[in-house]
């Protein structure tokens, strides 16, 4: 293991820990969010590129600690299949992250349906119910 290897590795980590810490907080806030029954449209396409960068992330771990040479090849297939499925993850959620910011649509709100008797269905009623 040469020094580039040891400062890629060294710099995954730190990648890696830094998105399981901002998942984290990012679920306590989902959580929030959803039993107030309105969700950032743009929080949650972070939350999927975060989430999809996590675990390229950890198949970056995979390959880098797996020894696999040239005679393991369905561990080098699997290998390239994670890595293709978390960089399409990858990008559509930068994707999705750009087409919200060029469009100037990152104040969009999901509004999620209320199935309770009695509540409404308008954000902006139910806020007000629940600040009283």
């Amino acid at each position: 293991m040469n020094i580039t290897d040891m400062i890629l590795l060294l710099a995954y980590s730190i990648s890696f820990i830094c998105a399981l810490l901002l998942i984290a907080a990012l679920f306590l806030y989902f959580r929030k969010r959803f039993k107030a029954r309105v969700v950032s449209l743009f929080m949650l396409a972070a939350f999927f590129f975060l989430g999809a960068y996590t675990v390229k992330m950890a198949v970056a771990f995979w390959i880098s600690f797996s020894s696999s040479s040239g005679t393991d090849a369905v561990l080098s297939s699997l290998q390239t299949q994670a890595w293709v499925v978390a960089q399409i993850g990858t990008t559509a959620g930068l994707i999705i992250l750009t087409v919200l910011m060029y469009t100037k649509r990152q104040d969009l709100f999901v509004v999620l349906s209320q199935y309770r008797k009695g509540r409404s269905a308008h954000a902006d009623t139910d806020s007000a119910s629940s600040s009283e």
